[in-house]
Formats: C-alpha cells, sequence, structure tokens
C-alpha cells in the first residue's frame, strides 16, 4: 500500500510536469491556465490502471528525460516579456544619463581646477616681478612694506627726543647696550627706549629691516624721523652739506649718483695718467722677460675666441669686484660723516644740554643781574 501511494504520487508529478511543458510549448501567457487545463487524477483510476500506467509512466520518464532544462525551469509565474524589456531600457537610459551627468560635474571640476591653479601662478609671477623691481629702486609696493602682524596695527608716526649720554648722566642704548659718553642718544617722544644716534643712522644704511623691530615694530621710524616729507624729520637740521649727503650722495637714484660718481672718477683718473700708463706698458711689451715668458702667454694669444672670451669675462668680474670694494669703502666713509654731521646737528631736546635747560640757566643768570642791581 505504502509503495503503490509512493509510485502514484510519482506518477502525479510527471502529468504535472507534462503538462506544464505542454503548456508553455502551446504559448500559453500563463502557467496558472494551464493548471486549470489538467483536472486532478482520479486515484481510483490509477489502481484500477496500474499496469498501464507502470508504461505509461516509463514513456514519460523518457519524455522528461529528454526535455530540454530550460523548458523545465521555465517560471511557474505567468506574463509577457514586454514591460521588462521596458523597464530595463529604463533603467540603462536612467544610468546613462547619470554617467554623463558624472563626466559633465568631473570635467567642470577639472576646469575650474585648472583655471584657480592658472589664477594662482599668474598672481605668484606678478609678486616675484615686483619684489626683483622694487629690490632694483622701482618705486613699487612689496610685501614687506604692505604687511603688518596678525592682530596689530601697522606702525605709527611718532616724535623723537634727544638726549645727550654723559658720565654723570649715562644712557642705554638698544643696539650696543651703553651709549658711549658724549654722544646723543634719541628715543620715540614719550619713551625712555634710547638708541645712539649714530649706531641708528649706520644701521639704516646697512640694514633698514632692522631698524623699526628694535621698538617691535610700533613706531615707523625711517618714515617718521629720516624722511623728507615727515614733520619729524632729523633731515631738517643738517643744513646744506647734510643735504648733499645724505640726499644726494647716499639716497639719490638708490646709490646710482654714488656709483656714477666714482666711475667718473676713476675714468678722470685714468685719463689723467694714460701717458705714464702707455709709457710703462710700452716698456713691458718690448721688455726681454716679457717675450721670455712667450712659451706661456704664446698659447693664449693663438687661443680661439671661446677661451678668449672666457679670459674677459673672469678680467671684467675681477674688476667689478675691485670696483665694488672700492664703492663700498667710500660709502662707509659718507656714512661716517653722515653721522657725524647729525651729532652735531640734532638739537639735543631734554637731560643736559637742551634747550629748556639753557633757557632756564639765562633766566636765572638774569633775575641773578637784576638782584645784584637792586641791591
Amino acid at each position: 500500500g505504502g509503495e503503490l501511494t509512493m509510485r502514484t504520487i510519482r506518477q502525479r508529478r510527471s502529468l504535472i510536469i507534462l503538462a506544464i511543458a505542454v503548456a508553455t510549448r502551446a504559448g500559453h501567457s500563463s502557467a496558472n491556465r494551464g493548471w486549470a487545463r489538467f483536472p486532478p487524477p482520479n486515484f481510483q483510476r490509477v489502481k484500477s490502471l496500474r499496469p498501464n500506467i507502470n508504461i505509461n509512466s516509463s514513456a514519460i520518464s523518457d519524455k522528461i528525460n529528454h526535455t530540454p532544462a530550460s523548458i523545465i525551469s521555465l517560471s511557474l509565474r505567468g506574463g509577457s516579456s514586454t514591460s521588462a524589456n521596458e523597464d530595463e531600457c529604463a533603467t540603462e537610459d536612467d544610468d546613462d544619463a547619470e554617467e554623463m551627468r558624472r563626466q559633465k560635474r568631473e570635467e567642470h571640476e577639472k576646469l575650474v581646477k585648472y583655471r584657480t591653479e592658472q589664477q594662482m601662478l599668474y598672481q605668484l609671477r606678478s609678486t616675484y616681478l615686483t619684489e626683483m623691481l622694487a629690490s632694483r629702486g622701482v618705486p613699487l609696493p612689496t610685501i614687506m612694506s604692505v604687511s603688518t602682524a596678525d592682530g596689530e596695527k601697522p606702525p605709527e608716526k611718532v616724535d623723537w627726543d634727544c638726549a645727550l649720554s654723559t658720565d654723570d648722566d649715562p644712557k642705554s642704548c638698544l643696539y650696543s647696550f651703553d651709549a658711549e659718553p658724549d654722544t646723543k642718544v634719541v628715543a620715540p617722544l614719550g619713551t625712555d627706549q634710547w638708541i645712539s644716534l649714530s649706531a641708528l643712522n649706520r644701521l639704516r644704511r646697512t640694514d633698514p629691516t632692522k631698524v623699526e623691530p628694535m621698538w617691535h615694530s610700533r613706531y615707523s621710524i625711517l618714515q617718521s624721523w629720516f624722511s623728507d616729507e615727515s614733520e619729524f624729520s632729523m633731515l631738517q637740521h643738517v643744513g646744506a652739506k647734510g643735504f648733499f649727503v645724505s640726499s644726494v650722495l647716499l639716497d639719490g637714484g638708490n646709490g646710482m649718483v654714488l656709483r656714477s660718481l666714482l666711475v667718473l672718477s676713476v675714468l678722470s683718473a685714468l685719463v689723467l695718467l694714460m701717458p705714464l700708463l702707455e709709457f710703462i706698458v710700452g716698456r713691458i711689451i718690448v721688455s726681454a722677460p716679457f717675450w721670455a715668458q712667450w712659451a706661456t702667454w704664446g698659447r693664449i694669444a693663438r687661443a680661439g675666441f671661446p677661451l678668449k672670451l672666457l679670459i674677459g669675462q673672469m678680467a671684467w668680474k675681477a674688476v667689478a669686484s675691485c670696483f665694488s670694494k672700492f664703492e663700498n669703502e667710500v660709502r662707509e666713509y659718507i656714512v661716517d660723516l653722515e653721522c657725524e654731521i647729525l651729532e652735531s646737528s640734532v638739537p639735543v631736546t631734554v637731560g643736559v644740554g637742551s634747550e629748556e635747560e639753557i633757557m632756564d640757566e639765562e633766566d636765572f643768570d638774569e633775575y641773578d643781574d637784576e638782584y645784584d642791581d637792586e641791591y
């Protein structure tokens, strides 16, 4: 009984699978309709026809074995494939549109990045050229001239006080700790941050960038004390001699006036000494020791033009180096002369030797004279 039941179940499964395959081949759109075409089998009839069923079941098994797997594995759900294809096409269109938008966005970002980099490079080149031109004397704003420290105000213009450092009343110096006796020191008005006048002037001539940091960049010392446009300028006390030394020789054309005068002086000396030089050079050329070294300098005389050009460049560099040293020596001498002029011309405003003290002494002398006359 149990074996017959299992066999009956297998036969029923075979019939169901065969019915599905036949319905699919016939072009039915729904597998559910195929199920409706085949009513459930009659188990009583199956029992009475057991021999025939065995034969037919074997044939059915052969058919099932020869049926393609793609037909058997078809989904039991029905419906047309047109809607699925439309969904797939719509999905592909959305993906293509999204890909195009992504590509356009990437291209736009690359273009913006390129333009930004080019703008930054342009500004960097402009800044570099401005710094180079300013270092050569062209009046252009530089980074140092327009920059201020974060959270700080730009340096302000300030007046000055001048005092005389003596043995009885010594003054400190920001540059050399203690000022030399009988020398003048200056400080911003209302402060006691003194610095030697000669040291200050020499420092502004050698390295101007170190002047204002002496007072923590609070005061515009160079523009206030050493500019012709400032009302607090010390140069208004130096007279014609100081004007020629400071404004003409040292500041004229950022040193071009001094350099031009030195070149003219050297050329004038050469012109004056030309007869003597011609005589000396002539005697050397016709001398026996000179021609005895023909094996040495003859190779240079017969050498090609590139070697002669190289020797000429080396000689020119040596002459330029000697002239630069000579110019520095003359400039230092003129700076010392300028310091002496400032020491002698800038008036003392506070302390010993100041104008107020002299006026007090004169008033006291007048009062003393009047007192003597009365008594």
